[in-house]
């Protein structure tokens, strides 16, 4: 029989996984969803998922794609995927797609978001970072805005990756304050490992009155990771969006996260 080529959409909470990918003798999100589709469809399942999420680090969006020559009902699948795997991870639709498509090389944009408590709050001590001094927002929107100027983010970067190239066109770049919380948002065609923590440990520097804007711009014509912040924490960090062409665009539920107050 042909194989067929399924995108999945899914949400996890990162909390419990050392990250998306497959690792050894680590428990990720990946391997959780290649054991209960292997096992649910009766095939050997590989799912490749739209990028890498590190350690800790959640997605309220994520897309992934699988191929099989088995037979099912997309919206049974999905009923039985979430029942398998309960709890971390939650399926919200699996559909087929044209077999060129890809979740990670069909991409168009990625889009994170970082979360900071101003207060210490229990109930969202896990998925936020609570830092104590008080930042200045508008410098830190102001060192952001320097983002734009540059595609080479090596100072960004973890060390020893395997990618090709460090270059990165970001998109959008934005702090804003919403009650006890400071909201980082970042849009671009793809990321670093490491990136978008780094930028957000290195941006609170910025908001400490640590590192000037000058300095900010300086660290990134350096490219030297040595010279940037450290990563900020992963707990606070979520995958949001993955946009691709408008075939798959209409098709996926951009609202299925919306019950969190600010995913």
């Amino acid at each position: 029989m042909e194989l067929k080529r399924y995108f999945i959409q899914l949400a996890y909470n990162g909390k419990n996984y050392h990250g998306w990918q497959i690792q050894p003798n680590a428990i990720s999100v990946q391997e959780e969803l290649n054991k209960a589709l292997t096992v649910l469809l009766k095939n050997d399942i590989n799912v490749v998922g739209a990028g890498r999420t590190d350690t800790g680090v959640h997605a309220s969006f994520f897309v992934a794609h699988f191929e099989t020559d088995a037979t099912f009902d997309p919206k049974q699948l999905t009923y039985k995927l979430n029942r398998f795997i309960r709890g971390q991870v939650s399926v919200e639709q699996i559909f087929e797609v044209d077999s060129e498509m890809h979740a990670r090389f069909s991409a168009l944009s990625r889009s994170y978001k970082y979360f900071i408590s101003k207060k210490n709050n229990p109930f969202s001590s896990e998925l936020a970072y609570h830092h104590r001094v008080p930042l200045d927002v508008e410098k830190m929107n102001e060192a952001g805005k320097i983002l734009f100027d540059y595609i080479d983010f090596t100072s960004f970067s973890r060390l020893h990756t395997d990618v090709k190239t460090n270059n990165c066109r970001i998109d959008k770049v934005q702090w804003t304050e919403d009650g006890d919380f400071l909201v980082f948002e970042i849009k671009a065609d793809r990321f670093l490992r490491n990136m978008v923590r780094a930028i957000v440990g290195t941006l609170i520097q910025v908001g400490e009155g640590k590192c000037t804007i000058e300095d900010f711009r300086k660290i990134i014509e350096d490219k030297n990771r040595g010279r940037a912040g450290a990563s900020a924490p992963g707990n606070a960090l979520f995958l949001t969006d993955i946009e691709y062409p408008e075939e798959v665009n209409n098709q996926l539920n951009r609202s299925a996260g919306s019950f969190f107050k600010y995913l």
